[in-house]
């Protein structure tokens, strides 16, 4: 486990002390699914709340060998829609040998750490 502490946004929703996970799964999903499963994971977080705040935050998206892609609720001029209120950004973009962060993308995505992480699970693609 990570821990989370490249921004402030969550800490009165979520207190002080965040840890930050990634989970990726041998199976592959269609890119055209993304959207059911931030849908699910939405219905998910809602099963896990302290009277109105989020215990829990996931935020799924998907790995090819061109990008990482994450689902959102929010939109931004650099998001698409998809379908259901769902967006999508390319958060990191792959080129020669490793991702590298694109101008909107969160700190958290920028560090090394992270692209690390995600470097190793495109590598088992």
């Amino acid at each position: 486990m990570l821990d989370f502490n490249y921004t402030n946004y969550y800490k009165l929703e979520m207190g002080d002390g965040l840890k930050r996970r990634f989970v990726s799964f041998s199976k592959l999903i269609p890119a055209s699914g993304l959207y059911r499963i931030k849908l699910y994971t939405n219905r998910l977080e809602s099963k896990f709340l302290n009277a109105s705040n989020r215990l829990i935050n996931i935020d799924p998206g998907y790995i090819d060998k061109a990008k990482l892609v994450l689902a959102s609720t929010k939109d931004y001029a650099h998001r698409i829609y998809l379908h259901k209120g769902i967006f999508a950004e390319v958060t990191l973009s792959y080129h020669g040998n490793s991702f590298f962060p694109n101008e909107w993308s969160y700190p958290d995505y920028r560090s090394k750490e992270y692209i690390d992480i995600f470097n190793q699970i495109r590598a088992l693609l």
